[in-house]
């Protein structure tokens, strides 16, 4: 059996034309799959970039209704692939003035398998830039992973975040009760913040962890004026960056290889040297 799995992180500039954003991340993931990816990542809010944070209530979906989750449905099982819907705004149930943002994971027969709603709301303000999530946001409240098997056979754990997320270290190692072999980040950081903590995270999380990292960014000018880092990547559990994309949209392309995996954890066991 092999024990490698052909991955993809998906880049993207989205607008706030949610049927434009659609036709993007449509194109792209079929981009993927002609390339041999058999499990994608969306950027977090793939599917909307308003020009105002509460643009996205006017767009929520029910979970299991709506044309964004639709759309992620019919692409993986056109594509036979595992697809992660980076983020969209998910309806609260009692709350018209928030959503969730939730990363959806849809199989290969195009179900639905697995919710992460993002724990960690970002609040940045430095006197030019003011993000505050809390105002539009609803906080989930536990860790999510999924396991996933490959065409061939082979099984894997998968664990979720999104964007502010991997500031936070103790997500990931609640994750890894058992552990993951991928850890999983659609993002949208912003320029400034990308710039100076973005590789610098994404390789810590990788390392301290001891498993591949994919992260799937927006990474351009966005029509709102935003700025985001993009710098979608794969990282190794050794630290290594395998691929990368700086700015625009595009694919990213890597493979895991679960057997330097495990070469990885035997010659340096530190996942069992935890005192929690």
């Amino acid at each position: 059996m092999s024990q490698t799995l052909n991955v993809a992180a998906i880049q993207m500039v989205s607008t706030p034309d949610v049927a434009e954003n659609l036709a993007t991340a449509t194109a792209l993931v079929t981009e993927a799959a002609s390339a041999g990816a058999e499990l994608v990542l969306l950027p977090e809010y793939f599917c909307l970039i308003g020009h105002h944070d509460h643009d996205k209530l006017r767009h929520a979906e029910a979970p299991g209704h709506g044309p964004i989750q639709a759309t992620l449905s019919a692409l993986a099982r056109q594509h036979q692939l595992w697809l992660i819907g980076g983020t969209l705004p998910l309806a609260v149930d009692g709350d018209p003035s928030h959503v969730w943002n939730s990363s959806l994971v849809f199989d290969p027969q195009g179900q639905a398998v697995a919710r992460y709603d993002k724990i960690h709301l970002f609040r940045f303000d430095d006197g030019q830039r003011r993000y505050d999530e809390a105002a539009t946001l609803q906080a989930g409240q536990r860790p999510v992973a999924f396991n996933a098997t490959t065409r061939s056979g082979l099984s894997l754990r998968v664990g979720l975040s999104i964007c502010y997320d991997l500031r936070f270290p103790e997500l990931y190692r609640q994750l890894m009760h058992p552990p993951c072999d991928l850890l999983l980040l659609p993002a949208a950081f912003t320029d400034v913040t990308g710039r100076a903590h973005w590789e610098l995270l994404l390789r810590a999380r990788a390392v301290e962890n001891q498993c591949y990292m994919l992260a799937a960014g927006q990474g351009g000018l966005h029509p709102n004026g935003r700025r985001t880092w993009g710098h979608s990547m794969l990282v190794e559990p050794w630290g290594q960056i395998s691929a990368v994309r700086p700015e625009g949209p595009g694919v990213v392309l890597g493979t895991l290889d679960l057997s330097q995996l495990q070469h990885v954890r035997s010659r340096l066991p530190a996942l069992e040297h935890r005192v929690l």
